[in-house]
């Protein structure tokens, strides 16, 4: 009864580590990039603690009124905010010298659009200060599990990363534990019987 109590047991605890793992890192398998929610900005949509999980996207695809994940700076800190304008550039001023020396600027077209993502997050009052280039544009997330944000960050101190290897060890450890101790058991039980047969012959 025990040895069944344990089996059911440590299937559940692996089953659970083998979905937490698959949410955490699993999922870029699929396409998908998981993002912990750090801050408010996307409250009701994206609720602190939660994780985000974002595919990517060609910058035609986005539409006003979607959410865009992007890197904001050169330290690659990335949000998620709703897109509530799109500014598309296709030409630009280039200045040209002719044979004679002189300068004039003419309007050509761009080999690619440069799109400008004007964004705001749904709990601030206004919108950000500057647009989101195209190059900086990460995806558009597809759905996100609440709480989970916390743990991925939290995975991803020392200390939390210490404990998920030694946690991971240790639940091994206990799965095979109880097939090693059986084998000791037996092992046992064999050199007994032999020493029995020893001592009648």
């Amino acid at each position: 009864m025990l040895r069944k109590l344990w089996n059911l047991i440590s299937t559940l605890m692996v089953t659970a580590v083998v979905i937490i793992a698959f949410l955490l890192v699993g999922v870029r398998l699929i396409g998908l990039t998981p993002y912990a929610v750090l801050s408010g900005s996307m409250e009701p949509t994206y609720h602190v603690g939660s994780l985000i999980y974002v595919r990517q996207a060609e910058p035609y695809e986005v539409k006003v009124g979607d959410p865009i994940t992007f890197v904001v700076n050169k330290d690659l800190l990335v949000a998620t905010h709703r897109v509530v304008n799109i500014d598309i550039q296709t030409t630009k001023m280039e200045t040209v010298t002719n044979e004679a020396g002189q300068s004039y600027t003419h309007e050509v077209p761009l080999d690619e659009f440069a799109y400008y993502f004007y964004t705001k997050g749904d709990a601030n009052d206004v919108a950000d200060g500057a647009p989101v280039y195209y190059k900086n544009l990460v995806g558009i997330p597809v759905f996100t599990i609440p709480y989970l944000g916390y743990l991925s960050s939290w995975l991803q101190t020392r200390k939390g990363a210490i404990l998920g290897v030694t946690f991971g060890i240790v639940l091994i450890m206990l799965i095979f534990m109880p097939d090693i101790l059986r084998s000791v058991d037996d092992d046992a039980a064999k050199k007994k019987k032999k020493k029995k047969k020893h001592r009648k012959a």
